[in-house]
């Protein structure tokens, strides 16, 4: 009995072990549709918005800042960042951290207007994190909850164009904006 009491004692460090190793760990990209999505577009719309989103993340895990960028539309405004303070927020990030990971559910996807203004609205939530390369340790960069992205189709893939809600002048104690993907 005393034997068995030990191995289950070593046993369950080692799943405690592991089960941090796993948590600290960076992992690949996660982008997940939620079973029971609400939407209102074709599969097609909805691959074509995944695809987008996957492009980007490949973008971020090696590294190509171009990549990353072909993610946000020319006329991108979320809480008055614009692409270009998006590209020194990315390049930021690049300097700063490496084995960048992150995860996307979403669980809402449905189109707004129609022809050359179509809009899809895209409910997001999800985390970036990345390993610090001045202490080594993961930190966690961003996470959302509920973000609702707003697409627009330029050049034939979909974009983010910015995110659903008015610009507050200041942000209410406790926020902060998402301009993440």
């Amino acid at each position: 009995m005393r034997n068995g009491a030990r191995s289950k004692g070593r046993l369950s460090r080692l799943l405690l072990a592991g089960a941090l190793w796993a948590a600290a760990a960076p992992s690949q990209a996660e982008i997940q549709v939620l079973p029971g999505v609400a939407t209102d577009v074709d599969q097609a719309t909805v691959e074509a918005v995944l695809t987008t989103f996957r492009q980007a993340d490949d973008a971020m895990h090696s590294r190509n800042l171009d990549g990353v960028m072909a993610l946000y539309a020319e006329q991108y405004n979320y809480h008055g960042l614009k692409k270009a303070d998006m590209m020194k927020i990315w390049r930021d990030l690049f300097d700063e951290f490496r084995e960048l990971s992150n995860v996307h559910q979403f669980s809402r996807i449905v189109k707004v207007g129609s022809g050359s203004q179509t809009i899809v609205e895209v409910t997001c939530t999800g985390s970036l994190s990345g390993l610090s390369k001045t202490s080594g340790l993961l930190v966690p960069i961003d996470s959302w909850y509920g973000e609702v992205h707003y697409l627009t189709l330029e050049e034939g893939r979909w974009r983010i164009r910015g995110n659903l809600g008015d610009s507050p002048r200041i942000m209410p104690f406790g926020t902060s904006p998402h301009p993440l993907f």
